[in-house]
């Protein structure tokens, strides 16, 4: 305790029946002739009592807030930022921590605001994936939601074409950080464009090479080889943000948030995913194979560290689709569907050896092979995109096409941060291949649901666990 609250804690507790606490000067002025009226009112006290402790407590903000601000950022407690949310927030940026010393480490670059939010919460998604599965585990965010979150499930050569990696000499056999962030950032390449990046271990050097291709904000990470460094610090003109966590870190269980001036406090979202999450069958069908049940991991810690409402879809180790954000279940799961269906077709055999100009940077790729993929090309102007990017005319993708190819996808898992209202959702997820279904359950029309995945012969898991993340 400060010795300013102290001496407060002295002056509010009563030393005799005369004694009492004024958080308020103006209070002075009538305590003669109100005194007895106090004395009276015993319950009044802890009224005033505790306007002094919020008193004390704010004076002792603003000093430690001034000393912060005086040592421009150079102590254990805090790091300044760049500017806040938006670049004309620039007063008063900073990350701090109270009562203990800094657990996150800046060794390149500048962080903002947002960049913080982003590392804070892929961080815990990573670290609870590989605590979860033992594997290595990345993910990349946007905005505060994972656009790709992903285990090291070596790729096939299929998937180290279509998540443009082939050229790298990743291990096809044994799990691995770089399959990882390969996955992560193949999930969803156009929402990926500018992501901050989490790993749940040390960097490599290939894991680097990766990043270094890509167009991120910043990386975090519990640690970092020398090659590493080198290669990442050279990002950005030298300006790529790098951080480095303490992976012993461990908060209060009890967190705070201010808004518009108020605080709001509540217990920190602690519920651990593991296979024992998904226990509860409740569909006809039992079948839950071991991998079925590391893609229900990575979705539902996924969900976990979403905006809500969330809903995801899953595949060998990784998202394939994530729906983020939607005031609507129903919208959540169709944009989960449609991206899971983007990323399937990323793999399609026509897709994969697209006649690409050398010249054509990786960023692009991905806008292009967004458009070709979804079938949602220009009325106009595909000239430009002839010219521009393929060395020979390239033949559109038909719909029935489009339709075939998505068949062969089976065996997705989805998972949902609270139940599913109307059996809509279930419907919808049948025609991007999903097999296996988690949700927390609890809804009214439960039993529809059940139906709905009978009727589909899909695994359906009630977690009774609701993951709203805000």
């Amino acid at each position: 305790m400060s010795h300013i609250s102290s001496m407060a804690r002295q002056r509010m507790m009563p030393q005799n029946n005369r004694t009492r606490s004024f958080s308020n000067p103006r209070k002075f002025e009538k305590r003669s002739e109100t005194f007895c009226t106090y004395r009276r009112n015993n319950k009044y006290f802890p009224t005033v009592r505790s306007k002094a402790f919020e008193r004390t407590a704010s004076y002792d903000d603003s000093i430690s807030g001034y000393m912060r601000r005086m040592f421009n950022g150079n102590c254990a407690r805090c790091i300044p930022l760049r500017y806040g949310t938006n670049p004309h927030q620039k007063d008063d940026a900073e990350l701090f921590i109270e009562n203990a010393d800094m657990p996150l480490k800046v060794l390149n670059g500048s962080p903002g605001y947002i960049n913080i939010l982003d590392a804070l919460n892929a961080w815990q998604l990573v670290s609870e994936l590989h605590l979860a599965t033992g594997m290595p585990a990345a993910t990349s965010f946007k905005h505060v939601s994972p656009a790709g979150a992903a285990i090291g499930v070596p790729l096939n050569e299929a998937e180290a074409s279509a998540f443009m990696v082939s050229d790298l000499s990743l291990d096809s056999k044994q799990p691995s950080l770089a399959a990882a962030y390969a996955r992560a950032r193949g999930a969803d390449r156009m929402s990926s464009f500018g992501d901050f990046i989490a790993l749940s271990g040390r960097c490599d050097e290939l894991t680097a090479r990766i990043i270094s291709r890509e167009v991120s904000d910043g990386v975090v990470a519990p640690s970092y080889d020398d090659a590493a460094m080198s290669i990442l610090a050279k990002k950005k003109s030298g300006n790529y943000t790098i951080l480095q966590i303490d992976p012993k870190y461990m908060p209060s269980e009890t967190e705070v948030r201010t808004v518009f001036g108020m605080k709001l406090r509540q217990k920190r979202n602690t519920a651990q995913i593991s296979a024992d999450t998904f226990k509860n069958i409740v569909s006809k069908s039992k079948e839950l194979p071991k991998s079925a049940i590391d893609d229900l991991i990575v979705a539902t810690i996924a969900v976990k560290y979403t905006q809500s409402n969330s809903v995801c879809f899953a595949y060998r180790g990784q998202v394939i689709g994530m729906g983020a954000g939607q005031q609507s279940r129903i919208h959540c799961t169709r944009l989960a569907g449609e991206k899971a269906a983007n990323w399937w077709m990323r793999h399609h055999s026509r897709i994969v050896n697209l006649p690409w100009k050398p010249s054509v940077k990786r960023a692009d790729k991905s806008n292009v092979i967004d458009m070709l993929v979804s079938t949602r090309y220009p009325t106009s102007g595909m000239e430009f995109y002839w010219n521009s990017y393929f060395t020979e005319q390239v033949e559109f993708i038909s719909e029935d096409e489009r339709s075939q190819w998505l068949q062969r996808l089976s065996g997705v898992v989805v998972s949902s941060d609270a139940f599913f209202p109307f059996r809509d959702n279930i419907d919808c997820a049948k025609q991007f291949g999903v097999k296996y279904v988690a949700s927390p359950g609890g809804s009214t029309r439960d039993a529809d649901i059940i139906a709905a995945c009978d009727e589909y012969n899909m695994t359906l898991i009630h977690t009774g666990l609701r993951l709203f993340h805000h």
